[in-house]
Formats: C-alpha cells, sequence, structure tokens
C-alpha cells in the first residue's frame, strides 16, 4: 500500500489533471483501488461501534427450503402480490399503484415527469458536505463513439461495461473495445452480423479481463477473446428463440454465466472445451412462465475476499416482477430466500445490487434491492452449519422511484431517479450528501430490448411497462467509479478526496462551509471521506493544517472586502458575520497562539474589526472556554468596554480571568471608579491573598446612611446584600464570587473575618462612634440574613477551643448590642432570640446565655409600650417558641401574658402541647383574623384519628355550646359540621338558636341543596316537623323562593305545609301544593281565582290607568293557569278537560262581553290576543266542535254579536288548516324514506362478495387445496376469505341464540381491539354446491330489562336489526325517522307530563341538542280571498 504522503500527491494530482489523464490514472490505479477496499472494510471495522446502528430482526430458517422446481410451479400471477409463507415476519410497506408512460428511446426528457412520489423535499446538503462526487466527460471515447456512428455505421451505443477495459455496445452490433488511454483497441464484430443478430443489449467481462460476452436483441450470444479480439463461441441455442438477450453475466467461475431473456427466462450457460472443442452448455434456472425474471445479479467476490466462505455457494440474485430470489449454483442447485415486494407502481423497475459490509466484526456480502421508493438490506451470512442465514437490516424510504442502484463504496450508494437526477446517500444514517442532475449526459434506456421490437415485440404488457425506464446496461461501476452511457457520450463520476470537497468549496467562495467541512473531517463525523488515513491523531494533525491554511485567507477576504464607505452599522455587521468564524474555530482547534498574535494582529489593522474582535471573545470567558489571555490583549479589551461604556461586562469579565493576565494597579483603580465591587473583591483576593479591605470598602459605602437612620438607596442596597453574601463565603472556605479559597488560607480567612467583625471601633473611628460598629451595620442592614450566616458559619465549626471562644464571644456582643439599645424593631429583636434558642437547643451546644434575657424579651413582646405591630410582635415570639426557646420560659406565666396580649396563636401553640383542644375553640373565636377557620379544625380533632375519646367529647361538648355562635359566624360552615358530627343533636341544635333569622340561615343551608354544602338528606334523617319549620320560615323572610325551594326539598307532609301556605295567603303555592297532592281542580280555582281578581281590577279602573302593571299580571296568572291546565290534561278524561279550560275561557272572555263603554279600549285588543292563546292551548286537548259550540251557547253570542270573536274563530281555523297541512307532509315524507330505504336494504341484501385472493388468510393456503371440514369457506363483505376451521382455531365464532356469528379474523386484529367487532360484517358461506348467506346478530347489552328484550325479540329478529343499523349508517345527517323515533320515545317516557318542559329530563344525547340540528317546514297555504 502506498504511503500517506504519495497516496495525497496522487489525489493532488488528479485534481490538476484532465479528464482524460484522470480516467488513465484511475485505471493505472486498478490494484490500489482494491487495495482501497479492503481499506474501506478495515476502517468500517475499525469503527463499528460508532457507525452501525442498523435494527436487525431475523427471517427464520426454514427446515426444507424451497427447491427450484416448487418455485417454478408456483402460480406467479403478476397482478397480485407475492404472499410469503409468514407476511407477519417482514413489514412490506404498501403503496398505491399508479401507471404513466415515458419515452422508449433515451433522452434528456424520459422518465417520470409526472412527479407523483415527490412527497417531500430533503434540505440541501451542499452547505452540509460539500460537492462528494466529481464527474467527468471521457472526451476519447466519447468522440470515437461518435465517429464509429459517422465512418463505419456503427449506430448509437446501446450498452456498456467496465473492467480494466471499457466496452461500448452498439445498435448495428458492433463491440468498441478502449483502454486505459480512451484509445480504441478492438472492433468486435462487423455491421452485416448486427443485420442478422440486431442490437447488442447486454455485455459482460470476466473477472481477468480475458473473455467479452455479448448479448443480442435478437437472441444469440457471442464471446470473444480481448487479447486477440478473436471471436471464441458464437451460442443461438442458449434460450427459447424470438427472445432478446436482458442480461448476460459472468460469475466468479470464469466457465460459468448467467443469462436473461425477455421471455423473463434465467439460463445457467457452462463454457468447456472438450478436444479443442469449445462448447457451452445450457441449464434453465427459472422458467418465465411461471413469472418474468427482468434483473439478475451474481455475487463478485474481490480478490482479497476470494477465500470468504459465503463464496463457495455461487449465489445469484433474481428479480421478477412480484418477488426477488436467492439461489445457490453451487455445490448443488438450491434455493435460499424469497422476498415478495408488496404492492408497488407497476411501471417501476427492480433493481439488485451486491457489497461487501463490515458488521459485527464480520465482512459478509449485503443484497440491497428496490422496486419503486423503498430500498431493503438483506445480509447474508453463513452460520456454523454451514447453511445460509439472511437478516434484514434498517431499510431506506425515499421521496422518489428508483432507476438505477449502486454502491460506491460500503458506506456510500449512489441513486437515480425518475427524473435523472443522481443522489448520494450515506447508508449507515440514511442522509443524503449530494444530490446532481444528469440529464445533459442523455443516458441510454433498455426499453427497446424489454419490448423485444426487434423479434415483434412478443413481451408482456407489464414486463413492457417495466422497460419503458430499464437502464441496466448503460450504467457501470468498476473499482468505486461509475460510468454513465449516453446517446454520444460516456461520463465517469467518483467521490472527491477530502481535499479536493474542500478546494471545491473555497474555489466557489464558501470559505465557512469549507471551515465546517473541515471541521467534520477533524472530528470523524464526515461521510463519503476518501484519502485520509492514519491514526486518529495523524488525521486530525493533518486537517488542522489546512484549517490554519483556509482562516488565514479567511482574514484576508474579511479584511480585503470590508467596505471602504457607508454607515460604521454596515462595517460592524461585516465583521460581526466573520470574525466570530475566525475565533470559533481557533478556540476549536485550540490554537491561543495563533489567536492573540497573527489573527490578532491581522484584525487590529481594522479598528471595527478589533472591536468585534474583542467583543467575541466575551461569552467564551464567561464560560470559562477561554481563561488566559495575553496582557495586551486584556487591556485592550478592558479599554474597548470602558468606551463603549459596558462596565457590566468588564466586571463579569474580570472575575473569570486569569489574575495574571491583569494590570492590578489599574484593575483596580478603574473598579473603584466605576463601583465594580465583584472585580474589586476578585482582584484583593485572588491578587493580594487580602480579604479584609473590600470588607472595609463596602461597609464605607453603606454604614453613613444606616447610622443616620435615613434609607438606603437601590445601590446601597446591593452593596449591602453583596457584603453579606462575600461574608458567607470567606466563612465557608468560598471564594467570592466564584470558585474555592485554597483549603491552607481558609482558617486565616475565618480567623481574620471574625476579628474584622468583632473591632470594638473601626479604623478610622470618630468619637461618636458607638461600639461593634460593624456588626450593629449588618443588623440594622438585615438582621435575619445576618444570623443565618452566623447560623451556618457555626454548623461549619469544629469543636476546637478557639471555635468555642469566638462562638461565645459573637453571641455576647450581639446580646450587648441589641438588648441595650431601643433602636432595634421586635421582629429584629425576635430574630436574635429565635437565633440564640435554635443553638442552645442543639444537643452539643457549648454556648451560654443568661436565662434573665429571655424574660425580658417576653416582656418587651408581650407587654409594649404601645398597641402597634401586634401581628409582628406574636409571629416573632411563635418562631422563638417554635425554634426551641420553650424551655427558657415558664409556661403558666407565658401563657397568661399571651391571653393579656391577645396573642391568640401562642396560646393555641401552648395548648396544643398540652393536649386543652377544647380551649383551642375559643383561641380561634377570639381572633377574627383566623375565626373561620374553627369550623376546619373541630372537624379535623373529630375525624381525624390519633386524639383520645376523652379529647375528642370534650372539643364536641365546646362546640356545642358555642353553636350559636358558629352559626352566627357562617351558617353553610355550621350546617356542614352539625350534618357530619352532630346529626343526633338537630332539634337541640335548633332549640339553642332563639334568633329568627339565623334560624332561617341555619335550616335553609342544611336543608336546601342549591346552597352548596354537601350533606347526605337520607343519613341525615331530618324529621318533617324541622323542614315544615324552615318552609315558614321560608314564607317570612323569602316568599318569593318558596315554590322553587319546594320542588328540591323533601320530607315534608303536604297537609301541614298547605296549612302553612294558606295561613301566610300564598295561592300560588298552595295550588302547587294541591296539584302535587292530586287535588288538581281545588289548585285550578285558586289559580283562577287569582286570575279573575286581577281582570276585575283592570275592569273597575276603567280607562283611567294607562299603566301595563296590571295588565302584566293579568298575563302571568294566565300563563300559570294554562301550563297547570296543560300538566293534567293528559291524565284527565274530555268531561274533566272541559271542567278546566272552559271556566278559563269563560273568566278570560268575561270583560269583552261588557258594553264598549265599560271596557276600557287601551286593553281590548291585549285581552283579545290572551284569549286567542287560551284558545291555541286548549285546542290540543280540546275538539273544536265543542269550543265553537260552547261559544255559540252563550246568551250574548247566540243572539249574533260575532263580530268581536271573528278574528279567534278564523285564528282556530288556520291552526287547524296549518296542523293538516304538517300531517299530510309528514306522511309523505315517510312514504318516500320507506321506499328509499327498502330498495337500498334490497339492494345491500342481494350484491354479491368479491374475494381479494383465492387463498386462506390465516393458513395462507388455497381454499380448493384444503381438506379439512368439508372445504368449508367463509367470505366477508371485506374482501378476506378463510377456512371455517382455522377462524374457529382463531376464536372468531361466537354463538348467540343458536346462530353462529363469524368475525373477520385480519380486519379485528387490525383494529387491536382485542375483541369482536361492534358493527357485524356480513358473510357469506359457500358449502359444497349451495350458497347461504348469514348476518350475525348485534350485541345486546347485559343492562336491558326483560320487557325491553322481548319487545326487541317480538319485533324484530337479527337480521332486520343488522339491516335497520346499516340503513341508519347510509344517512349523511339525522333521519326523518330517526327524529320521529326519538319523538316518540320522548312523548311515551313522560306520557303524564308531556308538556313540563326542561323538566321532563330529555337524553343528554338528543338529536335536537346538536348545535347542526335545522327542522324545515312548509308553510301553510295562503287561504285566497
Amino acid at each position: 500500500m502506498e504511503s500517506e504522503p504519495e497516496q495525497e500527491n496522487l489525489e493532488h494530482n488528479l485534481c490538476a489533471r484532465t479528464t482524460e489523464e484522470e480516467l488513465n490514472k484511475s485505471f493505472s490505479l486498478e490494484a490500489s483501488l482494491s487495495k482501497f477496499s479492503c481499506i474501506d472494510l478495515d476502517k468500517e471495522l475499525e469503527f463499528k461501534n460508532d457507525l452501525i446502528d442498523d435494527k436487525e430482526f431475523d427471517i427464520p430458517q426454514v427446515d426444507t427450503p424451497p427447491t427450484l422446481e416448487s418455485i417454478l410451479n408456483e402460480t406467479d400471477d403478476e397482478d397480485e402480490s407475492f404472499v410469503l409463507e409468514d407476511p407477519t415476519l417482514l413489514n412490506i410497506d404498501t403503496i398505491d399503484s399508479h401507471s404513466y408512460d415515458t419515452s422508449s428511446v433515451a433522452s434528456s426528457d424520459s422518465g417520470d415527469r409526472t412527479n407523483l412520489k415527490r412527497k417531500k423535499k430533503l434540505p440541501d446538503s451542499f452547505s452540509l458536505h460539500g460537492s462528494v462526487m466529481r464527474h467527468s466527460l471521457l472526451k476519447g471515447i466519447s468522440a470515437q463513439i461518435v465517429s464509429a456512428a459517422d465512418k463505419v455505421d456503427a449506430g448509437l451505443p446501446t450498452a456498456i461495461a467496465v473492467s480494466s477495459l471499457i466496452a461500448v455496445g452498439t445498435s448495428h452490433g458492433l463491440a468498441l473495445i478502449f483502454d486505459q488511454n480512451q484509445a480504441l483497441r478492438l472492433c468486435l464484430g462487423s455491421t452485416s452480423v448486427g443485420s442478422q443478430y440486431g442490437a447488442i443489449s447486454a455485455l459482460s467481462i470476466n473477472n481477468d479481463c480475458s473473455r467479452l460476452l455479448c448479448g443480442f436483441a435478437k437472441g444469440q450470444i457471442t464471446m470473444w477473446d480481448l487479447a486477440s479480439g478473436k471471436l471464441l463461441r458464437s451460442i443461438s441455442d442458449a434460450h427459447p428463440p424470438g427472445t432478446a438477450i436482458l442480461h448476460i453475466k459472468f460469475t466468479d467461475d470464469p466457465t460459468l454465466a448467467i443469462c436473461n431473456d425477455s421471455g423473463g427466462s434465467v439460463f445457467e450457460l457452462t463454457f468447456k472445451r472438450v478436444m479443442g472443442v469449445r462448447t457451452c452448455e445450457s441449464r434453465c434456472l427459472f422458467s418465465g412462465s411461471k413469472g418474468e425474471v427482468c434483473c439478475i445479479e451474481p455475487l463478485h467476490s474481490k480478490p482479497e475476499l476470494k477465500d470468504h466462505p459465503i463464496t463457495q455457494f455461487s449465489l445469484l440474485a433474481m428479480a421478477s416482477l412480484t418477488k426477488i430470489l436467492v439461489i445457490g449454483l453451487k455445490p448443488s442447485l438450491k434455493v435460499w430466500m424469497t422476498f415478495p415486494y408488496g404492492r408497488m407502481d407497476p411501471s417501476s423497475v427492480p433493481l439488485l445490487a451486491w457489497h461487501f459490509v463490515a458488521v459485527n466484526n464480520c465482512v459478509n456480502p449485503m443484497l440491497a434491492f428496490c422496486r419503486g421508493d423503498v430500498v431493503h438490506f438483506l445480509l447474508v451470512k453463513r452460520d456454523e452449519s454451514g447453511a445460509i442465514h439472511v437478516t434484514k437490516q434498517k431499510h431506506l424510504h425515499l421521496y422518489y422511484d428508483l432507476i438505477n442502484f449502486t454502491w460506491i463504496n460500503s458506506r456510500t450508494i449512489v441513486l437515480l431517479d425518475s427524473v435523472e437526477k443522481l443522489h448520494v446517500i450515506d447508508r449507515q444514517t440514511q442522509e443524503e450528501l449530494e444530490t446532481m442532475e444528469i440529464s445533459e449526459v442523455q443516458l441510454v434506456y433498455n426499453s427497446s430490448h424489454f419490448k423485444s421490437l426487434a423479434t415483434g415485440g412478443n413481451v408482456s404488457q407489464a414486463l413492457a411497462l417495466v422497460g419503458e425506464k430499464a437502464c441496466y446496461q448503460s450504467i457501470s461501476s468498476y473499482g468505486g467509479q461509475i460510468f454513465y452511457l449516453g446517446t454520444k457520450s460516456v461520463y465517469v463520476m467518483m467521490l472527491r478526496g477530502w481535499r479536493e470537497r474542500m478546494d471545491h468549496l473555497l474555489k466557489q467562495d464558501c470559505l465557512t462551509e469549507a471551515l465546517a467541512l473541515a471541521w467534520s473531517f477533524h472530528e470523524g463525523k464526515a461521510k463519503a471521506v476518501v484519502g485520509l488515513s492514519g491514526d486518529v491523531s495523524k488525521r486530525k494533525a493533518v486537517v488542522a493544517d489546512r484549517m490554519v491554511e483556509i482562516l488565514f485567507h479567511y482574514a484576508d477576504r474579511a479584511l480585503k472586502k470590508c467596505p471602504d464607505q457607508g454607515k460604521i452599522q454596515v462595517m460592524e455587521q461585516h465583521f460581526q458575520d466573520t470574525v466570530p468564524v475566525i475565533v470559533d474555530y481557533c478556540l476549536l482547534l485550540q490554537r491561543k497562539d495563533l489567536l492573540f498574535s497573527q489573527m490578532y494582529d491581522k484584525l487590529s489593522e481594522n479598528s471595527v474589526a478589533k472591536g468585534v474582535f474583542l467583543e467575541c471573545l466575551e461569552p467564551y470567558i464567561l464560560s470559562d472556554k477561554l481563561v488566559g489571555i495575553t496582557p495586551q490583549v486584556m487591556k485592550d479589551l478592558i479599554v474597548h468596554f470602558q468606551d463603549k461604556k459596558l462596565m457590566e461586562n468588564v466586571e463579569a469579565l474580570i472575575v473569570h480571568m486569569d489574575i495574571t493576565s491583569l494590570d492590578i494597579q489599574q484593575v483596580v483603580l478603574m473598579c473603584w471608579e466605576n463601583r465594580l465591587y465583584d472585580a474589586m473583591i476578585y482582584v484583593y483576593n485572588k491578587g493580594m491573598n487580602e480579604f479584609i479591605s473590600p470588607m472595609e470598602k463596602l461597609f464605607k459605602v453603606i454604614a453613613p446612611s444606616l447610622n443616620a437612620g435615613k434609607t438606603l438607596t437601590d445601590e446601597q442596597v446591593v452593596m449591602g446584600n453583596k457584603l453579606l453574601v462575600y461574608i458567607s463565603c470567606c466563612l465557608a472556605g468560598r471564594a467570592y464570587p466564584l470558585g474555592d479559597i485554597p483549603e491552607d488560607l481558609v482558617p486565616l480567612v475565618k480567623n481574620q473575618v471574625f476579628e474584622f467583625l468583632i473591632r470594638l471601633h473601626s479604623v478610622e473611628a470618630s468619637s461618636e462612634e458607638e461600639v461593634y460598629p460593624y456588626v450593629r451595620t449588618l443588623l440594622h442592614f438585615d438582621t435575619r440574613e445576618f444570623l443565618n450566616v452566623l447560623a451556618l458559619t457555626f454548623e461549619d465549626f469544629k469543636n476546637d477551643k478557639q471555635a468555642v471562644e469566638y462562638q461565645q464571644r459573637i453571641v455576647d456582643i450581639l446580646l450587648k448590642v441589641m438588648v441595650e439599645n431601643s433602636d432595634f424593631t421586635p421582629s429584629q429583636v425576635g430574630c436574635l432570640f429565635t437565633f440564640l434558642a435554635r443553638q442552645l437547643a442543639k444537643p452539643d451546644n457549648t454556648l451560654f446565655v443568661n436565662r434573665t434575657l429571655f424574660d425580658q424579651v417576653l416582656e418587651f413582646l408581650c407587654s409594649p409600650d404601645d398597641d402597634s405591630r401586634h401581628s409582628e410582635r406574636q409571629q416573632v415570639l411563635l418562631e422563638l417558641l417554635q425554634a426551641g426557646g420553650i424551655v427558657q420560659f415558664e409556661e403558666s406565666r407565658l401563657i397568661r401574658m399571651a391571653e393579656k396580649a391577645e396573642f391568640y396563636q401562642i396560646c393555641e401553640f401552648m395548648y396544643e402541647r398540652a393536649h386543652q383542644y377544647d380551649k383551642i375553640i375559643d383561641c380561634y373565636l377570639h381572633d377574627p383574623l383566623r375565626e373561620e377557620d374553627v369550623f376546619n379544625y373541630i372537624h379535623n380533632i373529630l375525624s381525624i384519628p390519633g386524639h383520645s375519646a376523652e379529647e375528642k367529647q370534650s372539643v364536641w361538648q365546646k362546640a356545642m355550646d358555642h353553636m350559636e355562635e358558629l352559626v352566627s359566624l357562617k351558617p353553610c360552615k355550621a350546617a356542614e359540621l352539625v350534618a357530619t358530627h352532630f346529626s343526633g343533636q338537630i332539634e337541640v341544635v335548633i332549640g339553642q338558636l332563639q334568633n329568627q333569622v339565623l334560624l332561617f340561615k341555619f335550616l335553609r343551608s342544611l336543608l336546601d341543596p342549591r346552597e352548596g354544602v354537601h350533606v347526605n338528606q337520607e343519613l341525615l334523617r331530618i324529621p318533617p316537623s324541622v323542614t315544615e319549620q324552615f318552609i315558614e320560615l321560608l314564607c317570612q323572610f323569602s316568599p318569593d323562593q318558596v315554590i322553587e325551594t319546594l320542588q328540591v326539598l323533601e320530607c315534608y307532609r303536604l297537609e301541614e305545609t298547605i296549612q302553612i301556605t294558606q295561613k301566610y295567603q300564598l295561592h300560588q303555592v298552595t295550588a302547587y301544593l294541591l296539584e302535587k297532592k292530586g287535588d288538581v281542580h281545588g289548585a285550578f280555582l285558586l289559580l283562577l281565582e287569582r286570575l279573575q281578581s286581577r281582570l276585575q281590577e283592570i275592569t273597575r279602573q276603567g280607562g283611567n290607568s294607562k299603566e301595563a302593571l296590571p295588565l302584566k299580571g293579568v298575563e302571568d296568572a294566565m300563563v300559570e293557569t294554562i301550563a297547570l291546565c296543560q300538566r293534567n290534561s293528559q291524565s284527565l278524561n274530555q268531561q274533566q278537560r272541559e271542567a278546566l279550560w272552559f271556566p278559563l275561557l269563560e273568566a278570560m272572555m268575561a270583560p269583552q262581553k261588557l258594553s264598549n263603554s265599560a271596557a276600557p279600549p287601551l286593553h281590548s285588543e291585549a285581552l283579545k290576543s290572551l284569549t286567542m292563546q287560551v284558545l291555541n292551548s286548549m285546542a290540543a286537548f280540546i275538539v273544536l266542535p265543542s269550543i265553537l259550540q260552547r261559544i255559540l251557547q252563550d246568551p250574548i253570542y247566540g243572539k249574533g254579536k260575532l263580530g268581536e270573536i271573528q278574528g279567534l274563530i278564523l285564528g282556530m281555523l288556520d291552526t287547524f288548516n296549518y296542523e293538516q297541512t304538517l300531517l299530510e307532509t309528514t306522511t309523505s315524507l315517510l312514504n318516500q324514506d320507506l321506499h328509499w330505504s327498502l330498495c337500498n336494504l334490497r339492494a345491500s341484501v342481494s350484491r354479491g362478495l368479491n374475494p381479494k385472493q383465492d387463498y386462506c388468510s390465516i393458513c395462507l393456503q388455497q381454499y380448493k387445496r384444503h381438506q379439512e371440514m368439508a372445504d368449508e369457506i367463509i367470505v366477508f363483505s371485506c374482501g378476506h376469505l378463510y377456512h371455517s376451521f382455522c377462524l374457529q382455531s382463531k376464536e372468531c365464532t361466537l354463538d348467540t341464540e343458536g346462530q353462529t356469528r363469524w368475525t373477520c379474523y385480519k380486519c379485528s386484529s387490525s383494529n387491536k381491539a382485542g375483541k369482536l367487532s361492534e358493527n357485524p360484517s356480513e358473510n357469506k358461506k359457500g358449502q359444497l354446491a349451495s350458497s347461504q348467506v348469514k348476518m350475525s346478530p348485534s350485541y345486546q347489552s347485559k343492562g336491558d330489562s326483560p320487557a325491553r328484550k322481548a319487545n326487541s325479540d317480538s319485533a324484530l329478529d337479527p337480521q332486520q336489526i343488522q339491516a335497520f343499523d346499516q340503513l341508519c349508517r347510509l344517512y349523511r345527517g339525522s333521519s326523518r325517522l330517526a327524529l320521529l323515533t326519538e319523538l316518540s320515545q320522548n312523548r311515551s317516557g313522560d306520557s303524564c307530563r308531556p308538556f313540563a318542559g326542561s323538566q321532563s329530563g330529555p337524553a343528554f344525547n338528543s338529536i335536537f341538542q346538536n348545535e347542526n340540528f335545522q327542522l324545515q317546514l312548509t308553510p301553510p297555504p295562503v287561504a285566497e280571498d
């Protein structure tokens, strides 16, 4: 193998030479290319863990593989997909079939132009991978093909084969042989022979490039000696006459070849030489009469893999129109695998391609096959038993149809789609690396040979359709190169080297893309890499050197292309787009020396570029990816941010920088001037190991304002918080703001900080300064946080003598500062003693605090001079007790002082410790902020286990004693509490409530469910007397709500309630109760009396009243009376109905019988309208003649005064006409629906079933071959066919009422329901010579009543039920039949109250509640005058 420098030199020469020299070089490097294949496999083995991510599953090995004869005898219908023995083993994606025309002659406009499969678009991969492929025109060969066609009438090129020589076949029977220099070495054949044999349709060169096989369009085969140009064999009887040769292929055995003709047959050709005579024996491997093969591909092994165990089988892959087969020719003929395509486009081209790949530490052949837009990969290997085992790899889904598939190496494949676009794909990741158009090639298609035009076109339509896009003989690959044969040219394509790919991007001025591609080479993430060998470190070094060169070029170009004129923003934008790229890659390559020397010097020539460069460093510094910077760059960086007034950015940068790169004096002055305290602390700590000076400076910022009692500014508050955090970090051993203090300095820093804090006076103290200024300042600033800092510090201290002394000393100072001064708030004092209580409560406590101090604090909190900050003082004392301070007080004294100070939370805390839960109720009731929480407290004590019976009883009794107070506090909560825990004492509770309003609120919350109280009335068992007491209170305080409440109440007696309502003269309520009692007439008389009184009121007012209020009262009374009559008329006889309706009618007409002078004209029309409303309502229950007779019997109207009621009578007649029209229309529509339904039902029942296949979908055997159960067959309407025995074995039967119901196994399995389908399928059952149609009954729910079941059984049999269900499904919306059915159900379900409105309870899924429901009726006809 060549060394790497030599190989790189070769790649450089390849880039520089002309196209002819490229081809020559590629042929002369044939050995190197074969060696490169070995390198490729070795690399794949080396990086298998990173690259191989295929999802594999094994195809089970069959016990007895099918013989070739059995496959030949199979029925192979081209219109149906081949069915595998077990379809669940392979997941075959199916697509809809399309058919479309293509041109039969090769040209740039051939292929699939309808673009049916372009479902999506992949992103442009140029920016990710650059140009992966290099394509070149072989000018010498192309020119000589054109010249041969002109000078010797060779014809157009038809086929190409490539080895160390290039063979091109022509349409006039000539074979042109070119050497590696593109020189024409041989011209085999003649035009006279071509006129006899036809065009060359296939070519093949053997492994050692000594023999050439030519297949012709009329079926002949010739073998030539490529050394001498001598014709060795002319074979005309190897296959049936009249068929063209589609493929002819040498195997690895030079005496064995395979040919495929246009009849779809495949033959094995064995070449022998006996006694100097060359012979050829032919054997049929696959007969086209049983299925047409249109593609064959023998497995060729490279010389270095000649000892591979798989080569001894001489494998051959064949693709028919429905499936592929893999057979072994040696040692004996054997079929190893069959694989169906599934459904696909019948015009798509079957493709096969072998290649050796490395998977799981082993190199084995992989077969790629495709027909359409899905590429499948099968890994073939030999197991220990000597059998061939096939595993399926992850398949590749495409968005285009393929016409060619080529392996360029084991990781990269090249695909050609039906519109002549080339796609380069990485196999493992399935990423598209590049696409390019090759329409300029004008690819040659083999359509005429597949149609066998030279022999009369005697081929099947399916094969001819496939041939429209066939280009098998126009594309040939050899040694990592792909050759494409055009009508006048030959093109070669190969992978570019990694340097060439980068150079190609550089020539197009795509420097950013070139750098990204180079980095992918550096990290080993690039795809289709050629020429980058050696170990990882060596490869990275080579790529890094190249990247540095590109970076210099990139920097020069950025400066050169900078706009000289225009706004400064334009220049900044230009450098913001370019300079960050330089910084990124320099840091990725870890070349800080390059970045801060040459690159920085180069960019500093432009001030704008320099500024952008410095700003680019900020994110890297903040993320600690860039720590060390040269002092000069750091100085320029600080100056730049100062000039732009970005001091916060400067501070953030300084605290992330290495202190050695900073000018300490310059930085400290700058930080103090600009108040960059974080940076100043960092420089003092890191640069000078000084921790106290920053504290002194920060104290100077906040101390004056605090001592003067002024409010701190926002900046001073920030500084104070920084100081607290800084002190906390120092005492905890952490550096501020980041990192840790060196371990050897931690004890020293702690001691220094403590000594600083407890100083008696500051350094520059005045005479008025109080003692311990630093502690005092921190306590005034934030007492709680400062004490938290001390608490954390105490926990970190070790129990040595010095630590104990420090703790006691600082506690004494805290007590001295805070207790002896009155300028601290109760909250601040409480924080101190809470802190002390926590420290004293620790088991290893060593602090001493005088107990009298705690008594002083208690007096201070409980006996203040004024009553301010009551809640604050209580909360402070509570925290002190909870922190362990309870042990410092005498409990009885504490309770007395808390009760005196009204600290009820303190009292609760103490009572709970003593388990005196009943006293806690008083605490809640006396505390105005928490009084409503008493209900939850009582409920929890009485409900939650853990309390003794005596404790619960004391709480129960306390609640009973304070029940009136609880009810007045919140009646609804009290009612819920009583219902839950005092249900047996309701009458006692009622007796305690002397206030009637309070009692009314309590009972309403207890009894009315609309109040939202969750009370179970059944468990409560309230006596009727309590309910009646509530009703009486309701009549007093809220009479308007009595009826609404009675509708939801239970447990009241009607007679007693009627007496109560009569007592308060609530006639409307009394009528409601009488109706509920059953005394409809009594209720009617009450409402009628109410109506008459209001009518008399209108009559008495005469014409003096113009108000509408009396008339509104009449209308309301009339509506209530009509509603009563309507609710009860359904259950009354005719005489009883007339007793209700006629008095109502007379009452409404009475005012109209008066003279015109007495009747107010203002209300006359309104009364007529109301009377008409009564007539319309009673017309539904009283026949029309009775109404007219009753009107005419009236003495006034009987004497001929009919003019006043003429309008009423005419209105009644119009209503009658409308209802008659409605009835006739409905009857007509129902008759039309019945006729349409019967027609559809008859058509669906009489329609025959068409099965999709002639084999059982479970056992996959043809139904006529099955011998069990006397060939009993079940066919479903979905098209699936089964043996009844198979369906029974899958438990797809159900016996219902003596009938057997069948369910389609495949359809029910695809629904993944695990149960039988709810909608039964129709099935046709054929047995022997007779056929019978059976319908499966629907399921019946378990909750159906016996009466309903009997009714349905007597009305419809199961077949009729199923037919009715199917009929309902045919409707797109709600049918008229469904509307009438629901109306009848609603009417029969609530016959006692047909006019109850919403109270009748319609179904929630009613048709009428659908928002899209519309009912349109024909209006009544207009009466002619």
